[in-house]
């Protein structure tokens, strides 16, 4: 295993991470016991930073993580959680109050059976009603948690690399993380226009979702995935090529995003031990001849000329949810 400094703050992380997203049914069918299992032995093979938060499975995942820990020496891993984004409801999926923060790291300490975290983290921001909110409300409370010793550090996650860019200069509480996801992958790489700006600020860089969250897999992205028709349709061509030489899209996607520079660690939702240690076993060994000719491939057929995302998806579809149910009411 490699390990890297995360930013400034003296935790040395594994290179690869524990997702926690795998413990709950967001990518099919969970089974808890096995899940204990998964994390007792990731943690055994070198892993020593956890990633989890409420939102997946509305405490599952922690839950899940919490009773793999009990038997494992507290200084023997890192853990990261989040605050901000709980509830599947639209009513409640998001909350940045002060309030709410507090509530809900007590509420994830106490699943995890934990008296901090090492890392704690705004899940979302982007849904905020308002960036003040998060700016005046929930990193403050989160400042005096840091003070209190319910966590060590304070992070902001999400999908839009440019607003954490900007809490960061906004912010009058240290940033010590930004976790961004689906953004170091074969089809969007535009995490590295930003990683020596958060280099430089002493910020710790975290990946998530190497695959796209399962859009560069030989199986697909789950139902709720939400890429457009066609962003899907060019990924399946992808995987349809790579079926055909007997090779695993999702493999060759993830030694990519391990490959590229500035990231101090990168979340991989494990959904078992054989993803796990067919993970821990590209980051070892790299890829095969063949595996390197078809990622080189897939690369020039499908993704060199154009990056695919969903930049304006899911908040659009949020707000009109939201304004339906106001509606309603």
């Amino acid at each position: 295993m490699k390990y890297n400094n995360l930013g400034t703050t003296g935790l040395k992380v594994s290179h690869i991470s524990l997702g926690g997203a795998a413990f709950s049914n967001i990518y099919g069918k969970f089974d808890q016991e096995k899940g204990v299992e998964l994390v007792r032995e990731t943690l055994m093979r070198g892993v020593t930073y956890l990633e989890t938060g409420p939102w997946y499975g509305q405490g599952s995942s922690e839950r899940t993580i919490g009773k793999a820990l009990k038997s494992i020496p507290r200084e023997s891993y890192y853990i990261g959680s989040k605050v901000g984004r709980y509830e599947k409801d639209t009513a409640g999926m998001f909350d940045f109050s002060a309030e709410k923060t507090e509530a809900g790291l007590d509420n994830t300490l106490n699943l995890l059976g934990l008296e901090y975290v090492d890392l704690i983290q705004v899940h979302d921001p982007t849904f905020a009603p308002d960036l003040s909110v998060v700016l005046k409300e929930t990193l403050p409370t989160l400042e005096r948690a840091v003070k209190d010793g319910k966590a060590r550090f304070i992070g902001i996650a999400d999908y839009d690399i440019d607003l954490m860019k900007e809490i960061v200069e906004e912010s009058d509480v240290k940033i010590s993380t930004i976790l961004s996801y689906a953004k170091s992958t074969l089809c969007d790489n535009r995490l590295q226009n930003y990683t020596k700006y958060f280099k430089n600020k002493g910020i710790g860089v975290i990946n998530a979702a190497a695959t796209g969250m399962g859009l560069l897999s030989n199986h697909g992205p789950q139902p709720w995935h939400p890429a457009s028709d066609d962003i899907k349709a060019i990924c399946k061509q992808a995987s349809e090529f790579c079926k055909e030489r007997n090779v695993e899209l999702a493999r060759i996607a993830t030694w990519y995003s391990l490959n590229q520079p500035g990231i101090d660690t990168n979340v991989c939702g494990f959904y078992n031990t054989h993803q796990m240690l067919d993970t821990l076993d590209v980051l070892d060994k790299g890829l095969t001849d063949k595996e390197q000719e078809v990622l080189a491939e897939v690369q020039a057929r499908f993704f060199d000329k154009i990056t695919l995302h969903w930049d304006d998806v899911e908040l659009p579809a949020y707000k009109a949810k939201l304004n339906e149910l106001q509606n309603q009411n």
